[in-house]
């Protein structure tokens, strides 16, 4: 992976933590690397723990961020979560999966929050 995709990505996954930190969420682990996978966010909202993963992109011309989580990384993620919650005080809290697309334009963002993006 080249350093610009790098450097696109965290610029991405820092504009989705303070998306979610606006909406009242608060960030429990970013970048969480586990011996089964990575996950870009681990979020709480209330009685809800999310598990975020974050796309970016500059454009939509190879279609959204988000249709890049296909039916492979969510089994990757899911595989992940559930090794989190193994080993954690947060096993009580419902897991949700969700995936934010962002896209960037020069300096600004554009955000799609996908709750409940895939299912166990």
């Amino acid at each position: 992976m080249t350093q610009d995709r790098l450097a696109l990505g965290r610029r991405g996954e820092d504009a989705a933590a303070q998306y979610l930190q606006g909406k009242g969420m608060r960030i429990v682990e970013r970048n969480l690397s586990t011996p089964v996978g990575e996950i870009d966010l681990v979020v709480r909202d209330r009685k809800i723990l999310a598990f975020v993963e974050v796309k970016t992109r500059r454009s939509s011309a190879f279609g959204s961020p988000a249709e890049a989580v296909g039916p492979r990384k969510q089994r990757q993620i899911i595989r992940t979560a559930k090794w989190y919650l193994n080993d954690t005080p947060w096993k009580k809290l419902q897991p949700r999966f969700d995936v934010i697309a962002v896209t960037v334009h020069g300096d600004s963002f554009q955000i799609e929050h996908i709750t409940d993006a895939f299912e166990v």
